[in-house]
């Protein structure tokens, strides 16, 4: 997640996520690098069928396909989606990944964390407040116009437009954008993006921003609009336009034809393509419930799932591992279940503490996913270059929890609302165990189950005292997540730390590994002291690709970023 700073970053996802959202935000949920807060989606109203009539649409389409030679795909996630317009893009790995497919962004990490460029061929700087993009000579979009530096500055004009009231993208760290990451209504440029010539443009920050924070944090997000095509469309109707129901002018390898943000998108071929026309000629997203990705695995109606959009309940891993018609993948420990406490809601950090003292970590770990994971304490996981093996995480010891609540005064009349993501099943599960450890020390908790879009609503509300999400920090730059989440008030967790903030600022000004460690392992290690949040487990998910399938493989980051050389045999 990145709008993690101030403003409402990244799921990510896996959340987070995960960052799923990402969690993102990611995930069966989850966020990343990204987790707005309370984006409302018009395409939620522009829905087409219901779930039933939507997936025997697909399934006949498939069958059709399969006997007219066209070559379709089907990949199962179980997020629904908020919005495929990306001016309203947040932190939900599968509203990233839906809209990516038609709008490419300036760069994206790939399987092994590495930048790789997409409509930019280069970002480089020299002093942390400049920032020079290069589009790639090559980029075209659709209709063979060429992308250029125009695009960029004008998508990134409306993404800080008060207008289009995007609280997500962070863009206040931009010269000429107010705190509240928006220029002045009716503003004609931001003086931080700057056009230099038809294929470079120039952003530039208030504070220095290091490199890897701004491709991580910008680059990934700004999903780069065709301005030759919509720059006639009223700014306030940009939301709402059908154009975004259905462009006709794309940078990405895929057209959408057809959606139902809680059930499916669709998409055909972009056979004009500058990377490549697609080898397949369709390809769906179906979202489905997490019980039910092993069936339809098996049955060939899924053709591959991705770890942060596609929980597969741990129950079942074995189950698909024994398929012999599909490949299993297991991803790096990325995807953090990470655990939010409202702290202006719950001040006492002895009461925050229990709470984390309370709960057996390792084992929910081990019963509900098999231990295909870790337990940490804060927001690096041994994905991260920057991990500190040296913190131990916090263990269970349910005697010190109730210690802590003595001290602390608790009296057990107050009962704390606990707000979960209906379809990440596992964590549903592991939350009933948490709630009922915390009951066994005296700490009463109820749990209400809602769907992603309207966690993440609840989130941007701050009306709940804890709140669960799959959340994909970025393993090569967590900043961005750890500041907006860390960030005081207005953030998810409204605790702020001046010996936080200082290690963090300080991870701007280093590339250095081992100082970079050593400053996140003091917002890690204050993680365990103060507990604003926790992490409940990080997941190794599990990843499934059909044998028929070449060309692709399941991964926690990149798994679009050559969509166009994914193939079908029979």
């Amino acid at each position: 997640m990145r709008k993690i700073m101030k403003k409402a970053l990244g799921f990510t996802l896996a959340a987070l996520m995960t960052l799923s959202l990402a969690a993102c935000s990611s995930a069966g949920g989850g966020a990343t690098g990204e987790n707005a807060a309370g984006q409302e989606s018009t395409a939620a109203q522009e829905s087409a069928a219901p779930a039933e009539t939507a997936q025997d649409a697909q399934s006949t389409e498939a069958a059709q396909g399969s006997a007219t030679g066209e070559k379709i795909v089907n990949v199962g996630v179980t997020d629904t989606l908020t919005s495929l317009n990306p001016l309203l893009l947040n932190g939900g790995e599968v509203n990233k990944y839906a809209t990516g497919l038609m709008f490419l962004p300036l760069m994206e990490l790939d399987a092994e964390l590495n930048f790789v460029p997409m409509v930019a061929d280069s970002i480089t700087t020299e002093d942390n407040l400049n920032f020079i993009v290069h589009i790639d000579e090559a980029a075209v979009w659709s209709d063979g116009t060429p992308i250029t530096a125009d695009d960029v500055a004008y998508t990134a004009l409306r993404l800080a437009s008060p207008l289009i009231n995007n609280t997500s993208m962070m863009y206040y760290v931009f010269e000429g954008v107010g705190e509240d990451g928006f220029v002045e209504e009716g503003a004609e440029s931001i003086e931080g993006v700057q056009v230099v010539d038809e294929k470079t443009v120039q952003f530039t920050t208030k504070e220095p921003m290091a490199l890897m924070t701004f491709l991580n944090s910008y680059a990934r997000y700004l999903l780069t609009l065709p301005k030759h095509v919509i720059e006639t469309i009223e700014e306030a109707d940009l939301t709402t336009n059908e154009w975004f129901n259905q462009p006709d002018v794309i940078s990405g390898p895929f057209y959408l034809t057809d959606f139902d943000v809680d059930h499916y998108v669709s998409y055909a071929a972009n056979e004009n393509y500058w990377k490549g026309a697609p080898k397949i000629d369709k390809l769906n997203i179906r979202i489905v419930d997490g019980s039910q990705l092993y069936a339809g695995l098996q049955s060939g109606e899924i053709d591959i799932t991705q770890q942060t959009m596609s929980v597969i309940p741990p129950e079942d891993y074995e189950s698909v591992e024994a398929l012999e018609n599909v490949e299993v993948v297991y991803g790096s420990p990325i995807t953090n279940q990470s655990v939010f406490i409202q702290t202006a809601n719950v001040p006492d950090a002895r009461v925050r503490q229990a709470l984390l003292y309370a709960i057996d970590r390792q084992q929910i770990l081990e019963q509900l996913l098999n231990g295909h994971g870790e337990v940490v304490d804060g927001f690096l996981s041994s994905a991260s270059p920057y991990f500190d093996e040296s913190i131990t995480p916090i263990s269970y010891d349910p005697a010190k929890a109730q210690e802590l609540l003595a001290e602390a005064g608790w009296d057990g009349s107050q009962t704390l609302r606990f707000y979960v993501n209906s379809g990440d099943t596992t964590f549903v599960n592991a939350a009933t165990v948490m709630a009922a450890q915390w009951a066994a020390v005296g700490i009463k908790a109820e749990i209400t189950t809602v769907d992603f879009a309207t966690l993440m609503s609840v989130a941007g509300s701050k009306d709940y005292d804890i709140l669960a999400v799959q959340y994909t920090y970025s393993p090569v730059d967590p900043y961005t997540d750890m500041a907006w989440l860390l960030g005081g008030e207005g953030s998810w967790t409204s605790y702020a730390d001046d010996t936080v903030n200082e290690a963090l600022a300080g991870t701007q000004t280093t590339s250095d590994a081992a100082e970079l460690t050593e400053l996140y392992s003091i917002a890690d290690k204050k993680m365990q002291e103060d507990v604003p949040m926790f992490s409940a487990y990080i997941i190794s998910a599990q990843g499934a690709v059909s044998k028929r399938l070449t060309g692709a493989t399941p991964s926690v980051f990149g798994f679009f970023n050559d969509v166009q050389n994914w193939d079908v045999t029979e």
